[in-house]
This record gives structure tokens, sequence and C-alpha cells, in this order.
């Protein structure tokens, strides 16, 4: 595949929220490949705060490319506007591409996703659209759930094509790395539909212990996230964000990670037996 630069060892790339499930992965494998990587956290040697715009342009400084995974959420009150400063930083900043980690069908993300579009228009955006990640029952929020044997979401008996993080990470490097990307919207998944329930049977397989779904009403699990010391108007965003992404319009699976790879996503089948069927699980 032609590559976006003949001389890696020259290409600065900015992989932002680089302490998170995708930035981590990513960071790393465009510094396995010989680029020059900004890991921007809030503590680490790049200083980059979503919270705090002023350690935007800093870390942006004489970067080439840069990987934007917003935190907590591009549907989250305050991404678009966020998305436009941060555009507009990138494109007064010579950034010459970007890939934006989004959600997928989520329409009030596609609102950041244009913003940060029309804020650098020099700067050769690619969407990539994800599903959810496999990793969220290993690194995430419902990883306390797993361990103590009772997944609690308010899914229903909807299914989500999983996608493994390793495999985004793969497509996003793609993207930062090689021609034809620029402009495009990809969307992600894992290789089919999986319930929660589906789910929580193959964490039981693979790590030899009852893990069970309990379905739960977007209230009721605002609820649990507020017992946990969340604010209640974020508990409440997140639990209508898991709700309305979890209705069935996202349970359908997608060749993006087929057409951009060339191989086939893992399946989350094998992403538990990994997980919890190694050595030491």
């Amino acid at each position: 595949m032609t590559t976006y630069t003949n001389n890696a060892q020259n290409t600065t790339v900015l992989v932002t929220s680089a302490t998170g499930k995708t930035g981590r992965r990513v960071a790393e494998r465009l510094a396995a490949r010989g680029l020059t990587v900004r890991a921007g956290s809030r503590s680490g040697a790049t200083v980059f705060d979503w919270e705090v715009p002023e350690t935007w342009a800093p870390a942006l400084r004489g970067a080439d490319a840069a990987y934007v995974a917003y935190y907590p959420d591009l549907a989250a009150p305050g991404a678009v506007e966020a998305m436009e400063t941060f555009g507009r930083l990138a494109e007064e900043n010579g950034v010459r591409r970007l890939t934006l980690l989004s959600g997928r069908g989520e329409p009030v993300a596609v609102q950041a996703e244009e913003a940060l579009r029309s804020a650098a228009p020099g700067a050769g955006l690619t969407v990539v659209r994800a599903a959810f990640f496999a990793q969220n029952f290993t690194e995430g929020l419902l990883a306390e759930g797993v361990a103590e044997g009772t997944v609690v979401f308010p899914a229903g008996d909807t299914a989500e094509p999983f996608i493994d993080a390793d495999d985004l990470a793969d497509v996003v490097v793609e993207t930062l790395t090689a021609n034809g990307h620029a402009g495009r919207v990809h969307e992600v998944t894992g290789p089919r539909p999986v319930g929660f329930a589906e789910v929580a049977a193959e964490i039981s397989r693979a790590s030899g212990r009852p893990v069970v779904y309990e379905a739960v009403p977007e209230a009721e699990y605002a609820g649990l996230l507020g017992g946990f010391g969340l604010p209640v108007p974020e508990a409440e965003w997140l639990a209508a964000l898991f709700a309305t992404l979890l209705d069935g319009h996202n349970a359908s699976a997608t060749d993006g990670v087929k057409r951009i790879l060339g191989r086939e996503p893992r399946s989350f089948a094998e992403f538990a037996a990994e997980a919890w069927g190694g050595p030491g699980a």
C-alpha cells in the first residue's frame, strides 16, 4: 500500500488521550513503525488535557498528524465547541492529517465530526466510527461487574457487534500512515452482533467462573452510576447515551476492518479466550 510519508522518522503524530484504551494502542503501533509519537496526557511528557484548552496548541505545534480521541464522548455537551477550537488550532499549526474516533450511530457525534472537518479543512480528516469496545469488559466501566460475576447494563436483549480495541488501533494507524483515507468515514465493528447474555456466557466459558447479564432500565442504571459517585447529570447523560445506542439501530456488522486491513476482525469469543483463558487467568 502507498504510504503517507516516505520518511517515517520525520513524521510526528500527536496522540490525544494517549493513556486510554485506544490512544495507548495507537501510540505503541505508531512508535513501532518508526514515527515520532507525542503521547498526550494530563501528566506525561506531552501535556494534553481536553478540559484545559490551553494545553492543545503547544501539543499540536510541529505535529504532522494527530489522532483525536475526545473525552468523554463526541456526543457529550461541549464536544462540538471543543472540536471547533481543536480544529482551528490544528489548521493554524499546519497539521496535515487528522483521524477522529467517533461513535457509531451517534447523531450528536456527527455534529462534532463536522465541526472538526470545517475548522481544519487542510488536515484531511478521516472519521472512524466504532462499535462498543470488547475491552469495556476488561478495562472499562463493565470490568468491575465482570469481576463480581454480574454485568449490569441498560441494553435489554439488543445485540452489539463489539470491536476489539486492537483491531480499531490497527485501523487508526492505517488511516494515519497510508493514502486514500482523507475525507472518508469508516464504520468498524466486530464480525457479528453479540447479545450481552451471550457475552456473559463467553466470559464464563473462557474464565471458568459464572458471569451473568442483568438488564436494567435506563433510570435504574443512572441511579447505579450515581451510587458510584458520578454526578447526577453525568450519570443520567451516560445512561441515556447507552440506552439510545443500544436500541437496536446498531445491531449489524460492517466490513470496515476487512476493507481497511485486508483481514477479518477478531470475534468476541476470540477476545474472551485470550483475555480470560490465557496463562494466569
